[in-house]
């Protein structure tokens, strides 16, 4: 009886909170114990693809939360009303899933200020439980937070259709009213059936279903990308960007990108012609008096080869290879055209206005170092996976699978372009996921933990992250670099504060960094049903990139205060690039016996480290050879930094400097599987025989060994020269 009349309780009637005389034949709850179970209360109700509980069916009972409604019941109606039409309940609803998620988000609130200490009993695993009910509650308050934005999608759908409404009784009470009206209402009428008219044809034009439009004035190509046309021509739209340049085709087949605003739709029967002959001269004066919006990216190149030269990527996806939201990757195409984009450019010192010193590299004479530079970017990000990435079809062969990362402030890339490979199981092969930590003989490649340091003063800047794909075509052999979708994570907020430290699940932008409104799979959101429950599962069935920002010890920021300003890489080589800087700062700095000369310095490790940057085998070969001779060495030697620098000079000329000039070491080719095994193999038998001829001389004089004709620039720093080829300015 007593279960009967718990089920025939109402929904909406909050649970008592039981008193402690009820409880006194039980041990006390310690509070960890008391978040948990509020947890799992919440976890058991929050939507999660599993359908709303049947009626009268009792998920979980919770105590009544602040405000005097048991969150737990809450959750059961919004889950019930969740397919709601109406917009005032559909509000409502909203405003639930607000205070639910306060509600999730005061019991984490609550968990982070609980100390082991305030445990009446010992708890085992105490700080690792506490962790994961961290996660727990996070991932509860994220979804929650997905289900109000779909709402708020809802909301903007159904004020819009009551808008539309709206403007259609004025025009029904005024065609009533119309015998009643003066003159000059009856000309007001007129313009504002006028102003309809043309908002009908911003609409039709808009349409991505229209797609033959006609010139309405000359236009002339403004940059290298954009499409020259006549008044009167006939111009293909292929593509309706929301910047308002748009992709289009003339009779010719030239493409190119124009400007919306001189465009209108084409009519071919006559009396639409006459019609458009109207709009043509009316649209054309103010297409000459319009200032079209500026492109102020200054890497339109990049961005005009992933936009309009994508009729590689319009075959793959209409043979479906590949879904609609993928493009050529723009930050691939960034590293092609140069290096200003490598880390090997960054590494290189920066000259101050004057051109008299250096800005980021300044000598201590006390400590015989070189300074530490703090920034205002100084972090970590660990890539943890990405989910629900759209698979190519089976006449494509994928290469690698990877992501690439930089500084980014929504029109400019602000550092060196970082790559990270990712792997995947065939079972789940729409997961990547990638490795924190990297250790051993894992590559540098595979490293998931990056750090990240900018001085930049934007307000803006962030992370921009690109998943990528290199593949070849099983029927032509044809290799390309393409875009499986972007996500940015803006560092400080409206405040200039910086972001907290947390884990983040980004969702995946379609196209290019550069594009707004393309999804990655617009097949998704086809399959969606009307009801926002279905809305919600198809938001879990988007793709997304988890990443999470740790922030830093004291012991981090003085290690990465020693690198450049600028600069992105791998945690698990930092302390080559370290030694680096010490050994550029000796040369440059403390021993240069006049800071006016500019003659070439002789040192093979800063003329040649630079190229090792850009070569993580390298980097590994570099970093094993120093990994084996640092276990060699006692504890004092550790301590002792002139020794450790003197020790890596040997390691560096023993290892790597003799294997970049070797003709047994072919050219460093991105993601070709019989060049980097080629590779593999030169650089493990180099780094085997080194080590049993305990150095590389014998390795050197073997006539069996053949090594490329001597330069000079093997072993002669240039930095005027380096300065004057990565920055013409200068």
């Amino acid at each position: 009886m007593a279960s009967r009349s718990a089920a025939a309780r109402p929904l909406l009637t909050p649970s008592p909170p039981r008193c402690l005389a009820t409880m006194s034949g039980r041990r006390a709850r310690g509070p960890l114990q008391r978040v948990q179970r509020r947890s799992r209360e919440l976890q058991a109700q929050v939507p999660a693809g599993n359908g709303p509980a049947r009626p009268g069916e009792r998920r979980g009972s919770a105590g009544p939360a602040a405000d005097g409604t048991c969150p737990v019941l809450q959750v059961e109606a919004v889950r019930a009303e969740s397919a709601a039409p109406a917009a005032g309940q559909r509000k409502a609803l909203r405003q639930r899933c607000m205070q639910l998620k306060k509600l999730v988000d005061e019991n984490r609130n609550a968990l982070h200020d609980l100390k082991k200490a305030d445990e009446p009993a010992p708890v085992g695993n105490y700080n690792l439980r506490k962790e994961e009910e961290e996660k727990l509650l996070l991932k509860l308050s994220q979804q929650l937070q997905k289900l109000v934005l779909v709402l708020d999608q809802d909301n903007v759908t159904t004020n819009y259709a009551a808008d539309e409404e709206h403007q259609k009784d004025p025009q029904t009470e005024d065609a009533n009213e119309e015998e009643d009206e003066s003159e000059d209402e009856e000309s007001s009428e007129e313009e504002d059936s006028e102003e309809a008219d043309d908002d009908e044809e911003d609409k039709l034009l808009d349409d991505p279903n229209v797609k033959e439009c006609i010139a309405v004035g000359n236009f002339n190509a403004q940059q290298e990308g954009d499409l020259t046309f006549t008044k009167g021509e006939v111009l293909l739209i292929h593509d309706k960007k929301a910047d308002g340049w748009w992709v289009a085709e003339n009779l010719k087949g030239e493409r190119g990108l124009v400007p919306r605003t001189y465009l209108a739709v084409h009519n071919e029967d006559g009396e639409s012609q006459e019609q458009t002959e109207e709009h043509i001269e009316v649209v054309d004066e103010t297409a000459d008096g319009t200032e079209i919006k500026k492109r102020t990216d200054s890497h339109w190149s990049a961005v005009r080869r992933a936009i309009t030269e994508n009729d590689t990527v319009e075959v793959l996806a209409t043979i479906g290879a590949v879904p609609a939201g993928f493009r050529l990757s723009t930050l691939f195409q960034l590293l092609e055209e140069g290096n200003q984009f490598r880390a090997s450019y960054f590494l290189q010192p920066e000259l101050t206005p004057s051109q008299l010193a250096f800005k980021d590299l300044v000598w201590n004479s006390e400590k015989n170092t070189i300074y530490p530079r703090p920034t205002r970017v100084s972090l970590i990000v660990t890539l943890c996976s990405c989910k629900m990435i759209p698979l190519p079809g089976v006449s494509i062969q994928v290469l690698s699978r990877h992501v690439r990362l930089c500084l980014f402030d929504g029109n400019r890339v602000l550092s060196n372009i970082h790559t990270v490979r990712g792997t995947w199981q065939p079972k789940n092969p729409q997961t990547w996921t990638f490795s924190p930590r990297v250790t051993g003989i894992l590559p540098s490649l595979l490293d998931g933990d990056c750090f990240v340091r900018s001085n930049s003063v934007s307000s803006d800047i962030g992370i921009l992250f690109e998943l990528g794909i290199t593949y070849i075509r099983n029927s032509t052999g044809e290799r390309g670099e393409l875009s499986c979708g972007w996500a940015f994570l803006k560092l400080f907020t409206s405040n200039g504060m910086p972001v907290p430290s947390k884990m983040y699940e980004l969702l995946l932008n379609g196209g290019t960094p550069y594009e707004r409104g393309v999804e990655v799979d617009p097949s998704i959101s086809r399959r969606t049903g009307s009801g926002v429950f279905h809305q919600f599962i198809t938001l879990k069935k988007q793709p997304v990139l988890v990443v999470k920002l740790r922030s830093l010890s004291a012991q981090s920021k003085d290690i990465l205060n020693l690198l450049p300003e600028t600069l992105i890489g791998s945690m698990c080589y930092i302390h080559l690039l370290i030694f680096y800087r010490q050994i550029l700062g000796d040369a440059l700095l403390k021993d240069r016996i006049s800071m006016q000369s500019t003659d070439l310095i002789c040192n093979p490790i800063l003329a040649t480290f630079p190229q090792l940057v850009d070569q993580p085998d390298l980097m590994d070969a570099l970093r094993s050879a120093w990994a084996d001779r640092e276990r060699t060495m006692k504890r004092s030697e550790k301590r002792d930094g002139e020794f450790l620098k003197s020790l890596f000079v040997l390691v560096y000329h023993d290892s790597v400097f003799p294997l970049l000039q070797s003709t047994f070491l072919p050219d460093y080719k991105w993601a070709e599987e019989e060049s980097e095994a080629s590779r593999w193999k030169a650089i493990a038998d180099f780094l085997k025989k080194s080590r049993e001829n305990d150095g590389a001389l014998q390795y050197l004089l073997s006539p069996e060994n053949t090594h490329r004709a001597f330069d000079i620039s093997e072993l002669a720093y240039d930095f005027l020269g380096e300065v004057r080829k990565n920055n013409p300015g200068v």
